[in-house]
């Protein structure tokens, strides 16, 4: 089987970013990343390409850490209440899951993505509760919340007492 090594032009899922030197499959180089411009193939003249991309790279990457930072910093600050329709005693109908926190965050300025917020199972209690969002390699911080009733909570009544058995 042939190998070709390649210059790649842009971030590739699974291989590599701009600038990295990676060997790949012959085919795949020739029928994939060259016809759709995402890479190159090594040659003396695309040396000097490297160094360009390179500083690219790193300009982009330490802007995207910057960027996740900030928004870390806003989420730390927000605080978000979610209301919830709930029964007797405040039990919960269904339950909040992190769709419905990103739809909160987006009210309030802040975009993520499902891959981003990470939610271990979904929250089917009243209270405070933390999810982790993941913005960056680097970055990680706790988003805090609250699950509130949207009604006021009833007391569960006693069916027990409404029948009187000694009636007969």
């Amino acid at each position: 089987m042939a190998n070709n090594q390649v210059l790649l032009l842009q971030p590739v899922n699974g291989l590599g970013a701009e600038g990295d030197t990676v060997t790949v499959r012959a085919g795949y180089a020739r029928n994939f990343l060259l016809p759709r411009k995402q890479a190159l193939p090594i040659t003396q003249a695309n040396k000097k390409y490297v160094d360009s991309l390179l500083k690219a790279r790193e300009a982009r990457e330490q802007k995207e850490f910057e960027q996740a930072r900030d928004l870390s910093e806003r989420i730390v600050k927000t605080s978000i209440a979610i209301a919830v329709k709930t029964g007797e005693g405040g039990k919960m109908f269904g339950a909040v899951t992190a769709n419905d926190l990103i739809t909160r965050l987006m009210e309030e300025g802040i975009e993520l993505s499902k891959k981003q917020l990470l939610l271990a199972a979904p929250i089917k209690e009243l209270g405070s509760h933390t999810a982790t969002v993941k913005l960056h390699a680097d970055v990680e911080t706790e988003l805090k919340f609250e699950v509130v009733s949207e009604n006021p909570i009833e007391e569960a009544s006693d069916s027990e007492e409404e029948y009187d058995m000694d009636d007969e």
